[in-house]
């Protein structure tokens, strides 16, 4: 059993900074193999990768949060952050954490975190 815990999610104001963590788990998930990425879905809209992370630390961002967001992991605890900065309202969605092995093709989904920026 594999287990992607989100957190870090909240409401912040148009500017404010939030950093996302995802811890994974499992008794057979070698988190260090997998590419790792967040996803957010916004109401009415499609679920969208805004930011992944290879196993070999490789990174890309979908253009809208460029400059603004980072990703980042740390094989030793498992986990995989975003840290978002200059937040806007169009940023407002649930923010899914992924875990994607090239290797054997399995994928696993976090339940997802609300990140609501409003004034």
């Amino acid at each position: 059993q594999v287990q992607l815990v989100e957190s870090g999610g909240g409401l912040v104001q148009p500017g404010g900074s939030l950093r996302l963590s995802c811890a994974a788990s499992g008794s057979i998930f070698i988190f260090s193999t997998y590419a790792m990425g967040w996803y957010r879905q916004a109401p009415g809209k499609q679920r969208e990768l805004v930011a992944g992370i290879s196993s070999g630390g490789s990174t890309n961002y979908v253009d809208s949060v460029k400059g603004r967001f980072t990703i980042s992991r740390d094989n030793a605890k498992n986990t995989v952050y975003l840290q978002m900065n200059s937040l806007k309202p169009e940023d407002t969605a649930v923010y899914y954490c992924h875990a994607w092995s090239p290797r054997t093709k399995s994928d696993y989904w976090g339940q997802g975190t609300q990140v609501t920026v409003s004034s």
